[in-house]
């Protein structure tokens, strides 16, 4: 696949793929009354101790899963600057009984294996054709300081300028959360969602069809920007950090081994997709990991909300 800029964020984007996803890893070898609890669905199925589903803003005011054993919440709306209105209360979705958050937190089972309550971010490197990018750069930036060019609204597009996006869009994702939970436990007293970023395992949601740059430098400052997104997180004390992708799109906006090597990217748990059903999301937790770490969960298909397999 050739990767193209666009100066949009990127292409709105949930964890749904279908089968536009199925055929190319073949190529690489979801309104509920407002003072009450949501009215959920069924579960996706399989083990309640192995079996979770993952949601975001398609799903908001619908009803959600229930019985599941972990939820993983997505925390941006397709966009990586964009929050997910449902994520926790707002103004379209007032009650805390419609957060997906709460949702995950107060209605997941648990598992051994996997925290109640996990986050998905959308990621991407668009640029400086976005208004967001950054002109200047923290100490902690490796790369060197990220500097504006032409006008104080445009940053270089360098590995430098990258880093500090995906630190910065990481933090902004964080503060969400956190505005989010507080204003949960503002109108729930009875389940307190934890507010720290701390507390929740963080996932990277790293998908082609978002906004990459392209080429051998291009490949580097991909690597930068979900670099600064590592950084933001193990700044905030995050203990685990994983990646939503297949080892071929991984490939084509980090450039694999070839450009990860020796970075913060190596070892990190996969959560693959993919899968039509249960028993082909367990047969892929057998695939390689692309990070050089774990397949740690494995998504398959379902309507109105995918569901997740615990390796």
């Amino acid at each position: 696949m050739i990767l193209v800029r666009t100066a949009a964020h990127r292409v709105p984007r949930v964890l749904c793929w279908g089968a536009t996803v199925a055929a190319a890893l073949a190529i690489l070898t979801a309104s509920p009354a407002l003072a009450a609890k949501p009215s959920h669905g069924g579960g996706g199925g399989g083990s309640s101790s192995t079996t979770g589903n993952d949601v975001s803003y398609p799903q908001c005011g619908a009803s959600l899963p229930s019985g599941q054993a972990f939820g993983i919440v997505g925390v941006n709306d397709g966009l990586a600057n964009i929050l997910n209105p449902c994520l926790g209360p707002s103004s379209s979705y007032p009650s805390y009984a419609q957060s997906e958050l709460y949702w995950a937190v107060a209605d997941s089972t648990g598992t051994p294996s996997q925290a109640k309550a996990s986050l998905y971010v959308n990621t991407a490197d668009p640029g400086n054709g976005v208004s967001d990018w950054p002109t200047s750069s923290s100490s902690e930036d490796p790369y060197g300081t990220c500097t504006a060019t032409g006008t104080p609204s445009v940053g270089e597009e360098t590995t430098a300028c990258a880093w500090q996006y995906g630190y910065n869009k990481l933090a902004q994702d964080m503060r969400w959360l956190t505005s989010a939970a507080l204003a949960i436990n503002g109108q729930e007293g009875t389940v307190q969602v934890p507010s720290s970023p701390a507390d929740y395992p963080w996932w990277l949601d790293v998908e082609t069809a978002n906004s990459w740059q392209s080429g051998a430098y291009g490949l580097k400052m991909n690597v930068a920007d979900l670099q600064g997104m590592v950084a933001a997180l193990a700044d905030a004390g995050v203990a685990k950090v994983g990646v939503y992708s297949t080892s071929y799109q991984w490939g084509q906006v980090t450039g694999g081994s070839t450009y990860t090597k020796g970075t913060s990217l190596v070892g990190m748990p996969d959560w693959i997709p993919g899968a039509r059903k249960l028993s082909e999301a367990v047969s892929n937790c057998q695939l390689s990991s692309f990070t050089g770490g774990v397949v740690e969960l494995t998504q398959w298909f379902s309507r109105p909300y995918d569901s997740d397999y615990a390796c």
